[in-house]
């Protein structure tokens, strides 16, 4: 009894954190949902140390059920299938598998009765009980739904059990199943590894101990606390969005904003030991970390470097530009990373960046290094703005003097005959022609300056 013992003493200390989180005001806890995959079929009235196989398992079976219905929780329920057991053998029926008591709060009675009403009879059809299981599970946006599978045999219905198992995963129905041989032999290990996680019950007491370990591992997640390294190593960095990822199905699993505690240590997450995760912190750029896992029963640290700096960006005096922003792309990468605004300072992942500054011209910047721990910044110098007066709407377009040569800035609006433009400080010129005219030759070219803060009348007659 002690390992029943263990599992009163792991979920009373796993509902009394819920409690505790519930007064926090954090989100209410998921349920688990345990299903057990019963193995009804001729093979377990096979002798099995005291008695019959079957005799053993419904003992052991309803000892597990009183611990647990001691437990005041609402935070799990229980459902119970059972296959090989309607119909004998020959012939053999591989449909003979049926959810004999449905999830429910509080229904270990019924399980319990349902165990002893059971008389084997026929044949072993895990994969298709695998696959109706995915129905047994009413539809729940708080549940995490786990399949423990107790059997004394192997699939006898030329099916795929592993095949059937991933499906379940994949889809997000289940979780990695648990796998109990009963007396199997050892040889049939590798059969099962692919369907779920095996323990292999070679007598009464193993079988038992092994129930409650596996009962316990459903029940309660652990703590796990992210580390987000500098650029010396330290677990610093903070306040960014991350998300884990169940790595079978991809569905996400847990978002949370990254917090140091006030101790100044990455605050205490709860995550599920049954899970193998993929991990992105929303940083700019993205970080990933795949394929975690987490240990049960001890609390997890999860290590990721993510040195960051600051950029900013500013323009000092007066600034005549409505919302400016600069276009943020790493290096390596042609895609936009971000758009920030100037005035600013946001964190980036220490490398190097291509800056492109949204002025009139357009000023870009390669190979910007943003250091860890260091602030980068970029300044540009106030624009000035230039008002172009026409008798007539026109065709043209503004040019920027760069090292004796003309490059272009912007198009007029052929509509208008008044136009203004706020540009960066320069030599310019800007060529036109009003659209009544239809001739080359009544084209005009005009030079002028942008200076910063003030403002330039360009006339085009």
């Amino acid at each position: 009894m002690q390992t029943l013992k263990s599992i009163l003493f792991f979920c009373f200390l796993g509902l009394t954190l819920q409690a505790w989180s519930q007064r926090r005001g954090e989100p209410e806890p998921v349920i688990t949902r345990i299903l057990f995959v019963f193995d009804g079929s001729q093979s377990m009235y096979a002798r099995w140390e005291s008695g019959q196989k079957i005799d053993v398992a419904q003992r052991l079976m309803t000892k597990m059920l009183d611990s647990l219905q001691s437990l005041e929780s609402n935070n799990f329920e229980l459902a119970l299938r059972v296959y090989g057991h309607q119909k004998p053998v020959p012939p053999q029926d591989c449909n003979d598998t049926k959810l004999e008591v449905a999830f429910g709060k509080r229904n270990f009675n019924r399980i319990k009765s349902k165990l002893r009403s059971i008389s084997p009879k026929g044949t072993t059809p895990i994969a298709r009980s695998l696959s109706r299981a995915a129905y047994d599970f009413p539809p729940c946006d708080n549940c995490r739904n786990i399949i423990i599978l107790i059997t004394d045999g192997v699939e006898a219905c030329d099916e795929d059990p592993c095949a059937a198992s991933r499906q379940l995963q994949e889809k997000g129905i289940t979780l990695k199943p648990f796998v109990i041989g009963i007396g199997l032999d050892k040889n049939f290990r590798q059969t099962f590894d692919c369907v779920g996680t095996y323990f292999d019950a070679a007598d009464e007491k193993t079988f038992q101990n092994v129930l409650g370990i596996v009962i316990s591992q459903a029940l309660n997640n652990t703590t796990a606390q992210v580390n987000l390294l500098d650029g010396n190593g330290l677990p610093t960095e903070t306040n960014v969005p991350i998300t884990f990822y169940n790595a079978v199905s991809g569905q996400v699993a847990r978002q949370f904003i990254h917090t140091l505690n006030y101790k100044g240590s990455p605050d205490t997450i709860s995550l599920d030991p049954l899970v193998r995760y993929n991990m992105t912190v929303h940083s700019k750029p993205e970080a990933h970390l795949k394929d975690i896992t987490i240990s049960g029963g001890t609390h997890n640290h999860i290590g990721l470097d993510l040195p960051r700096g600051d950029l900013k960006l500013t323009i000092p005096g007066r600034n005549t530009y409505q919302n400016l922003q600069a276009v943020i792309r790493t290096a390596e990468e042609a895609s936009i990373l971000h758009l920030q605004n100037f005035n600013s300072t946001e964190k980036y992942r220490e490398g190097l960046y291509t800056i492109e500054m949204l002025t009139l011209p357009r000023i870009v910047m390669e190979g910007v290094r943003i250091d860890a721990g260091k602030t980068t910044t970029l300044g540009i110098p106030p624009p000035g703005v230039v008002n172009l007066q026409s008798s007539a709407p026109g065709f043209g377009s503004i040019l920027v003097e760069e090292n004796n040569t003309l490059k272009w800035v912007i198009d007029l609006n052929p509509d208008l005959a008044r136009q203004s433009f706020t540009l960066q400080p320069g030599n310019y010129r800007v060529v036109f022609r009003v659209k009544s005219s239809r001739n080359s030759i009544y084209s005009v070219a005009e030079k002028f300056t942008v200076t910063s803060g003030n403002t330039t009348i360009v006339k085009l007659n």
